[in-house]
């Protein structure tokens, strides 16, 4: 999973085996309303968890915004909610995904359903990203020469047993009954 999904940011964990599936950020600015912003983020994050989403705050003060930012993306927390004075104000969030970094202003009385959607689609879109980077690596071969070929590219080799004419032959021509 870690090799499949991970970037060079990090880990990239899928919704349903995340411990953490949203982190909730604050971001306060100089004379801000830090106690209003947090109080949001804490609402924010109680909300989600009630909802089944697991959730958490990161409100230690002693590490910036944008330090919280690159350690949540590293352990590959799908999203991250970021909420500063102008969220507080607009009564919205920020959310972030750490698949493909899209962030979307959404409305706070929408967020435990939008976050639903978002984890959906993110759930969806590593699943498709890594079956087409399997097949992508799987070649078909026929003959021997295929095979050292797809060996020396370092792909996933999907040869058969034995030649489909032989075999076909033996299943009409055998007494013995052969799989199908």
């Amino acid at each position: 999973m870690v090799m499949t999904h991970g970037d060079d940011k990090g880990l990239v964990l899928p919704p349903k085996v995340a411990p953490i599936q949203v982190i909730v950020i604050p971001v306060p600015f100089k004379d801000a309303d830090t106690t209003g912003i947090k109080g949001a983020c804490e609402s924010a994050v109680y909300t989600l968890n009630q909802a089944g989403i697991r959730a958490d705050l990161d409100a230690r003060e002693n590490y910036s915004p944008g330090w919280k930012y690159s350690q949540w993306e590293m352990k590959g927390v799908p999203l991250r909610i970021e909420i500063g004075p102008k969220d507080l104000a607009n009564k919205q969030v920020r959310i972030v995904r750490r698949d493909n970094g899209t962030k979307v202003d959404i409305p706070s009385t929408d967020l435990v359903e939008q976050v639903r959607v978002l984890l959906d689609g993110f759930q969806a879109n590593l699943l498709e990203t890594a079956k087409a980077k399997r097949d992508a690596c799987i070649v078909i071969i026929s003959t021997w020469d295929e095979f050292i070929a797809a060996l020396n590219d370092k792909k996933l080799i999907l040869a058969p047993w034995c030649d489909e004419e032989v075999f076909y032959v033996l299943a009409y021509v055998s007494p013995i009954p052969l799989p199908p």
